[in-house]
């Protein structure tokens, strides 16, 4: 099992130094990942954002074990061919610690017919499984070829290649039981199963039916793949936190994701953040099973 955090990329995480301080300090206290949102139009109320890939590569800088990386990044709102660059980049930058987390992305008009972008969920998944395929070629490092319904790559021959081989892991996101996305996780290299507001023994309940779907999928072989968990746990009882984390592991999670988010302490998204509470959480370590 290992630990990651989950902070969205806007209000007062805006501020890329501010990340790039909580990340060396959840790398100090002994956490495995740190994931960033991203987003590109605001929520409502109208709150600040940061660019995660620009943010991302400040921390890639600065520290120098922990895993990080978007969960997650709306593909279809994305030139795979830039995302590719980007994402070796940033692999190559921290020495293969990068994870790249994809997804179809929120409806807020904001990020999506604002900009002209595609609002139609089944041409979107179509795009996000097109534009997968493509990361996957450019990243291969080999002379790459592919004509689609909705991208084109002529003899393209991107170098260098990523540090991690075959690939840099790509989690896929999506919501139970929704099918389409868990079909589309298991043939990559993790998944982040998100579910509707339910009670934690519906919720438990819910992770293992999408746990035993995976399975099935990928021919009872979970092996070297990865499910991602989010959640809150109390900082200050361990033994609390890993009782909360434990049957979630003992169901197939593979990581837990702290949510550091102001509402984990009663606050809304509009209201004023309690930053040095949420770094506290941080400070106080993962809470291992």
């Amino acid at each position: 099992m290992r630990y990651a955090l989950d902070l969205p990329n806007m209000g007062p995480f805006a501020d890329p130094r501010l990340l790039i301080d909580l990340a060396r300090e959840a790398e100090r206290a002994g956490w495995d990942g740190f994931f960033l949102w991203d987003h590109i139009g605001g929520r409502e109320p109208n709150l600040p954002l940061v660019d995660p890939w620009i943010a991302l590569a400040a921390i890639a800088a600065t520290t120098e074990r922990i895993r990080f990386g978007t969960m997650v990044t709306p593909l279809p709102r994305r030139r795979p061919w830039k995302l590719a660059r980007e994402t070796v980049s940033l692999d190559r930058l921290s020495g293969g610690r990068l994870i790249l987390g994809v997804g179809l992305g929120s409806g807020r008009p904001t990020e999506w017919n604002s900009f002209g972008e595609e609002t139609d969920p089944r041409r979107r998944g179509a795009m996000l499984d097109e534009g997968l395929a493509v990361l996957d070629g450019l990243w291969s490092a080999e002379l790459f070829t592919a004509r689609g319904a909705h991208y084109t790559v002529e003899g393209a021959h991107f170098l260098p290649g990523p540090v991690q081989q075959p690939r840099i892991p790509v989690w896929v996101a999506g919501y139970w039981p929704n099918k389409a996305p868990f079909r589309r996780g298991a043939r990559w290299d993790g998944m982040f199963p998100l579910f509707p507001d339910a009670d934690e023994a519906a919720l438990l309940s819910a992770f293992r039916e999408a746990v035993a779907f995976l399975r099935e999928q990928r021919g009872d072989n979970l092996a070297a793949f990865d499910i991602l968990h989010r959640g809150t746990t109390p900082g200050d009882d361990p033994e609390r936190a890993a009782a909360q984390v434990a049957p979630f592991a003992a169901a197939g999670a593979t990581w837990w994701s702290e949510a550091i988010h102001p509402q984990r302490f009663g606050v809304d998204w509009g209201g004023v953040w309690p930053v040095e509470a949420l770094r506290e959480r941080i400070r106080q370590g993962p809470p291992r099973v």
